[in-house]
């Protein structure tokens, strides 16, 4: 097979994009040869696109046993849901307006949520949730966040997977359309607010149950109730 150093998409931006869909769990092995394969690329240029994704905390690697999606801990939980309310915080209150194309992508980005949410798509409505934040920091024209909350909000998935009790997607959606009627407003302030709110609420759904109980998986899937404490 013809192996190419130029991939379509760069694999760590596809990698990332799978797990805010939800399509990439925790724990996940990544092969740097079965990557190679998939993207028509040199194992070299997938191994540089782990390293990356490595360097920004998404993946970790076993001497042994390879690449590996990290699997968070509770309080790596707390730590990244906090790092998303003081960045996005930041940006709303450092930018002196909000013009109406921003508000006008933001709305067409909730009715893509509204859909997805409606045809039960599974995938598409965990990716758009996750990447309202990042299309919110795109739109208002800083990239360099863009990408840094892109990769703190694929790290708040995958937690929400090992961590989040129950999730109401409506009622998130339902969030990002008052935080967008706060900017078509120009309420900076009442946004900022509302999206400390948002990201805490996300946070509060959080338990300790799998974290506690390492078998909850399995216990499930066999029906045995827990031990009693």
């Amino acid at each position: 097979m013809v192996t190419s150093d130029a991939p379509a998409a760069p694999i760590d931006r596809v990698i990332v994009d799978a797990i805010l869909a939800g399509r990439i769990r925790a724990g996940t092995r990544l092969g740097e040869q079965s990557l190679a394969t998939l993207f028509s690329v040199s194992r070299t240029v997938a191994r540089e696109a782990l390293i990356r994704l490595e360097a920004r905390g998404i993946v970790q690697v076993s001497p042994r046993r390879g690449w590996f999606v990290i699997k968070p801990s509770f309080e790596e939980a707390q730590e990244a849901f906090q790092a998303r309310q003081a960045i996005e915080m930041g940006i709303l209150m450092a930018i002196p307006s909000v013009r109406p194309e921003v508000v006008a992508t933001l709305r067409d980005h909730i009715a893509q949520e509204r859909q997805a949410i409606a045809s039960g798509d599974l995938e598409a409505r965990s990716f758009l949730l996750g990447d309202f934040h990042v299309c919110l920091v795109e739109a208002v024209g800083n990239r360099v966040l863009a990408d840094i909350l892109r990769d703190l909000t694929a790290r708040t998935v995958l937690i929400s997977a090992l961590y989040q009790s129950t999730f109401d997607a409506t009622v998130s959606c339902d969030e990002h359309e008052h935080i967008t009627d706060a900017l078509a407003s120009g309420d900076l302030r009442r946004a900022a607010d509302l999206m400390v709110a948002h990201i805490g609420n996300v946070e509060s759904g959080l338990t300790r149950a799998k974290d506690d109980d390492p078998l909850t998986s399995l216990r499930q899937a066999l029906q045995i109730p827990p031990q009693a404490k």
